[in-house]
């Protein structure tokens, strides 16, 4: 495909007008002022729209687009053990696929080509994803609140065939991670050995860290004044590549330890304020030199995956939070949305417009009411535009949304299948 009179965002938020962008394969293959010589095939008038890198959603768990709007107004202690751990008991690895075939659709729809994911009834995940063309990095959460061994949990033993079956599967768009689901919900002896593991094969973890302040002062409790950061990192984390969602309330400490041991932060501004638990301090991650990016949580605490939305609150949290206007600019934003989430995937050919890259590419309409006048097109792409202004998804050089339809998705049959199994499984709970 060939973009042409389009204009287009490079690296550091800058903006280049009526620009010719050519894909060939997967892969960006030209960028000029004129058109090339190379036949690059359909041509996408882009005149009055804007090209720019596609979005790294860097924590999430899609299946739990069935929860949307199940459990409200609770606290989080009261939202899991009321709400969401009985609707979950209740799932199949149908519901799993259906749930996340939904979320893989509306991330489409508001630009995010990969997704940090970590669930169970992986494989029905995968299913999901490999079939719509999307990316994912795909974790199974290990809890354990026994003393067996790593190797007995059946969680484990799923995560373990993930990574020796799909990892690099569908030409490198899937990775198979490893995910303690988080200090609080395992022990050390497990936490230990899942870390070793990981180290040992090479695959990436993925960790909820610091999400509330309970959680992070009974660790502290729990092993002579060691926050979760460094109770982790004395067991072995974060000597492979990590991504730890939240960080709500880690100290200057803890930072010091995710910037040397180059642990991305995944910050999740919707769902910590929805569940009231704080904010995340992006600013001084920044400048400790953490990769930080950007998380929805699952649509059970967030509601939507409207990325553009999560971004907006990324770039206002902390300026309330800390009463300071000049705190997360639309370039920190920008980056921590696409290349600081590529990076934490491990997808270093991801998330900019450069000759070489991966086509992991979105279209912006700037012809629409909201983003006109342009002072300056980052401020407009982080404060005042909306997801349904994307009109084009792409995933390594393939088109999966535009203008309205998906080109991998039926999507009357995944809005039926997701109110199914929600139905189905409502109605078990109302008989329980």
């Amino acid at each position: 495909m060939l973009f042409k009179n389009i204009d287009i965002l490079c690296e550091g938020g800058l903006a280049e007008a009526n620009r010719c962008v050519g894909v060939a394969g997967d892969r960006i293959a030209y960028i000029g002022a004129e058109a090339p010589a190379e036949d690059f095939g359909e041509i996408y008038e882009g005149a009055g729209r804007l090209l720019m890198p596609a979005f790294f959603n860097a924590h999430a768990h899609s299946p739990m687009t069935l929860l949307r709007g199940y459990g409200e107004n609770l606290k989080l202690q009261d939202w899991l053990t009321t709400r969401i751990f009985p609707f979950e008991d209740r799932l199949t690895g149908e519901d799993v696929y259906a749930g996340t075939l939904l979320a893989i659709a509306e991330s489409l729809r508001f630009g995010i080509v990969s997704t940090t994911d970590m669930y169970y009834f992986c494989e029905d995940m995968l299913r999901a994803f490999v079939e719509s063309g999307a990316k994912v990095n795909i974790s199974r959460g290990i809890t354990c609140f026994t003393d067996a061994e790593l190797a007995d949990l059946e969680g484990f033993k799923e995560a373990k065939r993930l990574f020796e079956t799909y990892d690099g599967a569908a030409d490198g768009r899937v990775k198979a991670e490893m995910s303690l689901h988080a200090e609080y919900t395992s022990n050390p002896k497990i936490a230990a050995g899942l870390a070793a593991y990981a180290n040992g094969v090479g695959a990436g973890m993925h960790i909820h860290i610091s999400e509330t302040k309970a959680e992070h002062e009974a660790c502290m409790a729990r092993h002579g004044g060691k926050t979760p950061v460094a109770h982790l990192a004395s067991l072995g984390f974060f000597e492979t590549r990590t991504t730890a969602a939240h960080c709500v309330h880690v100290t200057e400490e803890d930072m010091d330890i995710l910037a040397r041991k180059g642990v991305t932060v995944a910050s999740c501004p919707v769902s910590n304020m929805k569940l009231s638990s704080g904010v995340c301090d992006v600013p001084r991650l920044l400048e400790k030199g953490v990769n930080v990016a950007i998380g929805t949580d699952g649509a059970a605490s967030n509601n939507s995956l409207n990325f553009i939305e999560e971004m907006k609150f990324f770039a206002l949290a902390n300026k309330l939070a800390r009463r300071d206007p000049t705190l997360v600019s639309p370039a920190d934003t920008i980056r921590a949305a696409t290349v600081g989430g590529a990076k934490s995937q491990g997808r270093t050919d991801c998330g900019a417009i450069r000759v070489g890259a991966k086509a992991d590419l979105i279209v912006l309409d700037l012809s629409v009411p909201n983003m006109r006048p342009v002072h300056e097109l980052a401020n407009n792409i982080v404060y005042a535009a909306s997801g349904s202004d994307v009109r084009l998804t792409m995933a390594d050089g393939k088109v999966l949304y535009r203008d309205g339809v998906y080109t991998t998705i039926d999507i009357e049959k995944a809005l039926f299948a997701a109110d199914r199994a929600t139905e189905r499984i409502c109605e078990e709970l109302n008989r329980a």
